[in-house]
């Protein structure tokens, strides 16, 4: 055989057989938002299943090519490219909560990772074959390193210029009304609700679904904001320092809105107090002719000394000194009523939405369609028709089958709030859930109190992930909760199939939390 085909060969089977572990490299990258940082975390987490996994196989590699007297390179070829086989049919089968997104930066990524593993496997011909298979499914993790540095430049500069071209466009339209919002939880349930409430009576554009990074801002404005448009909603999300002061300055709301702060990503921020200097941004960079929106149920914000002079406005469902504060609210199947006192006079709302932040939510919108001269008694009307969010404490009929869907990207007091909106369900009340995530040191603390909290709220308790809520099921033993109204399963697919077969019509299943493939480790 010629060297030319030998080489082809080697290229072929290693190629095929990294072709897995580059894919789940690349996914990982990408949900860790394409930070070094924090895809380290995931490739180093000690319970790394993907990772540590392939290391069985590596040792058999090793194994063999040590006893192999001969033809010891055309067997581990032969061994490794069954492997591949093996890996890439497993894989075209596994379900991903959040599959790998091919963009077009995804795109120059795989042709730099093809490169750099091409390369090295021409290169590695010197090495025994057995070797380079052990080096090969290694190096497929860890090649990022070197092409995130390789297409960072290229990266940037496309980020700069759409960027640039983004800032020009929000800045010359001076009659646009911008509206910042941010928080640690309930900015996109609130982004919604504020966009039912005024798009009645205003042209407006909301950032979709969580496009609240500067990337995801820059394609809204570029490709979705018109000259029609008189009003722009938008989400602005932050997990470390910075975040926040780089959107104010970037789109440069005149209105801004904190709806919670609260112990979310403290794997990046570090700290509580971190947290709470970097959402009050969006009040603090308002211009003064601006107004600030604030939740002032939240300890984080009603203690907080806001440094700037513009127009604050409160809202409330328990401290009842702020502006627009909810009284007699009442919660059914079919959502949620409650009063405001607005200028002296009383109004009486009703909305399908279920939950007390979803009321502070509303208050909120109230407050902003208020402020942009929209008739009380058509805010009224408006609130009524807000749609449910979806994966919000969304309520849903599957196969005959009453669920809440809380399931995306649980909090403590969301989760808190959530068990509290299933404890008024009637008949049998089941939460399924994996838990809380990124929460850093005190991520054990919070499942905990979770676990507890579930004492007379659930009747039965289904655990996704074994390892993943350890926490939650100490908690549950601890709070004296009967254990055998208790299931721990592997996977979500389990967790239904226990609900088709076991659950009727009469009874509620709460969905609390997703499980992002970074974390599920």
């Amino acid at each position: 055989m010629s060297e030319f085909l030998i080489d082809l060969l080697y290229l072929c089977v290693f190629l095929g057989l990294s072709f897995v572990y580059v894919k789940q490299a690349l996914q990982m990258f990408q949900q860790n938002h394409y930070e070094l940082y924090r895809y380290s975390k995931w490739l180093f987490h000690k319970n790394n299943v993907r990772f540590s996994k392939t290391l069985v196989f590596i040792i058999v590699i090793l194994t063999i090519g040590t006893l192999l007297k001969f033809e010891k390179t055309i067997i581990v070829l032969l061994l490794t490219l069954a492997f591949a086989v093996y890996e890439i049919y497993q894989e075209s089968k596994r379900v991903y909560v959040k599959d790998l997104v091919v963009t077009a930066r995804v795109k120059r990524q795989i042709i730099v990772m093809v490169i750099l593993l091409s390369l090295f496997i021409l290169l590695g011909r010197i090495l025994p074959v057995d070797i380079l298979a052990a080096l090969v499914i290694v190096l497929s993790y860890l090649l990022i390193y070197p092409m995130a540095l390789i297409t960072l430049p290229i990266e940037e500069g496309i980020k700069n210029r759409y960027e640039s071209e983004a800032r020009s466009i929000l800045a010359s339209d001076y009659r646009l009304i911008k509206i910042g919002i941010t928080g640690s939880y309930g900015k996109t349930s609130t982004k919604n609700i504020i966009n039912d409430i005024i798009a009645e009576n205003k042209m407006t554009l909301i950032t979709p679904a969580s496009y609240n990074t500067p990337m995801g801002i820059t394609r809204t404005v570029r490709e979705m904001l018109k000259p029609i448009h008189e009003v722009f909603v938008c989400e602005m999300g932050a997990d470390k320092v910075g975040d926040i002061s780089y959107l104010m300055d970037f789109v440069r709301p005149r209105y801004g809105v904190v709806t919670s702060i609260g112990p979310q990503h403290l794997n990046t921020f570090h700290s509580i107090d971190n947290i709470i200097k970097e959402k009050m941004q969006e009040i603090e960079m308002l211009p003064l002719d601006g107004v600030g929106f604030i939740n002032l149920d939240n300890e984080y914000i009603a203690s907080y000394p806001i440094k700037n002079r513009c127009r604050i406005v409160s809202v409330g469902i328990e401290n009842e000194n702020a502006d627009l504060f909810a009284r007699n609210i009442s919660y059914s199947k079919e959502g949620s009523s409650f009063d405001v006192t607005i200028d002296g006079e009383e109004y009486h709302f009703k909305t399908s939405l279920l939950g007390k932040h979803n009321i502070t939510n509303i208050l909120l919108g109230i407050a902003i369609a208020k402020e942009l001269g929209i008739d009380m008694k058509q805010i009224v009307r408006n609130v009524s028709g807000i749609r449910q969010v979806e994966h919000r404490l969304e309520v849903k009929k599957i196969n005959g089958l009453t669920f809440i869907d809380d399931a995306f990207n649980s909090n403590p007091v969301g989760s808190k709030m959530a068990l509290d909106v299933l404890s008024l369900m009637p008949y049998r009340r089941v939460i399924v859930t994996p838990g809380m995530i990124d929460l850093g040191e005190k991520e054990d603390e919070i499942n905990y109190s979770f676990g507890q909290y579930m004492l007379n709220k659930a009747d039965i308790v289904i655990l996704v992930g074994e390892k993943q809520t350890r926490k939650i099921l100490e908690g549950l033993k601890d709070s004296g909760y009967p254990e055998e109204n208790i299931l721990v399963v592997k996977t979500v697919r389990e967790a239904f199939a226990y609900i088709y077969a076991n659950m009727n019509s009469n009874d509620t299943i709460l969905l609390e939390n997703d499980l992002p493939d970074a974390f599920n480790v």
